[in-house]
């Protein structure tokens, strides 16, 4: 009864105009998981689609921009666009629209950049920053807006600052406390103190490794693609069974790099994550990596009892998967948490 209510709300909604959106797509059909996977993976950059179906003769939303660049791909019905210059250009997650509504209201009365009306098959990039609107015309419209979350340079400033304060607790003096009987409503009576520390931090930048810095935007980065999920008891069955002839195949949309280690080891950056392995087994997991799945006894530069030990913990790991080995293979329907590793 409560999802014919809720069904009917939606229907009175629509029916005055309302906009539907249907939000996370990537994450829920597999042809736009897929292609959004891909297209991350090309551009650098994660990526979400959303669909959004207005009624005829309505308008979306009011002019606004967004804080992430969009392609918009028009599928069904017309709309017709009217872009306009930003307020403020390449705007961050903290910077929405409508912490300038009085701004974004002024511009949208100006003349548009584009003017244009969309049909089936059409295309149009907005950059983060740029107003638009849109309003259905004669029928229902239906789009696509596949957004593209820009790893920028202030994300590399964060993951620096982020670095800073894991540097800085180390330094005594940064860690003393402030004089009793301090009044901090008094700017005066903690200038020394705040003098001392921007001081203090300066130095703790300059020690910075950029490399370092690198790798931590990396991993906020890819911390954004969601694996494909497993389900970890039937893997682990799957794990324990393993043959020279099981087929492994990488997990999908899980983001891995094999980097050298000290003293004989491999890391396998997978995710969030960082796997220490043995150096020789560097050519068996890259040859997993370049062809995405082999068999067991098809990982190359190891002897067989070796190459049964690296899958099982490949596996374990939820690194690969065994196809076919899945929950309700054995009596469940358990999965892990989209985030992965």
């Amino acid at each position: 009864m409560a999802d014919q209510v809720s069904s009917d709300a939606v229907l009175r909604l629509f029916a005055d105009g309302s906009t539907v959106v249907l939000q996370g797509l990537h994450r829920l059909w597999p042809p736009l998981i897929e292609f959004a996977d891909q297209l991350a993976a090309d551009l650098g950059h994660p990526t979400q689609v959303n669909a959004y179906v207005t009624p005829p003769s309505s308008r979306g939303f009011s002019p606004h921009y967004d804080v992430h660049d969009v392609f918009v791909l028009q599928v069904a019905g017309e709309k017709h666009w009217r872009i306009h210059e930003p307020v403020l250009t390449d705007p961050l997650r903290t910077q929405p629209w409508d912490d300038r509504a009085a701004a974004v209201a002024a511009a949208a009365e100006r003349e548009p950049v584009i003017d244009a009306v969309l049909r089936p098959g059409d295309a149009l990039y907005l950059p983060r920053g740029y107003l638009h609107s849109a309003t259905a015309l004669g029928e229902i419209s239906a789009h696509l807006t596949v957004g593209i979350h820009s790893v920028t340079r202030w994300s590399a400033a964060e993951s620096a600052l982020d670095l800073v304060r894991v540097l800085a607790a180390e330094d005594p003096e940064l860690r003393r406390s402030l004089p009793l009987g301090v009044d901090l409503a008094d700017p005066a009576s903690v200038a020394d103190d705040v003098a001392t520390v921007v001081t203090a931090l300066r130095g703790w930048l300059d020690r910075v490794d950029p490399a370092e810095v690198a790798d931590r935007l990396r991993a906020r980065t890819w911390s954004q693609v969601r694996p494909e999920p497993v389900a970890p008891l039937a893997q682990a069955t799957a794990a324990a069974a393993l043959s020279p002839d099981t087929v492994l195949r990488l997990r999908a949309r899980l983001r891995c790099q094999l980097r050298e280690a000290a003293a004989g080891r491999v890391t396998l950056v997978a995710g969030r994550r960082s796997l220490e392995l043995p150096a020789e087994t560097r050519e068996a997991v890259a040859g997993l990596l370049a062809a995405g799945e082999l068999k067991v006894a098809d990982l190359p530069g190891l002897e067989a009892a070796d190459q049964l030990t690296l899958a099982r913990r490949l596996v374990t790991e939820s690194i690969a998967t065994v196809p076919g080995a899945s929950a309700e293979h054995h009596g469940g329907r358990e999965r892990t948490p989209g985030n992965g590793p």
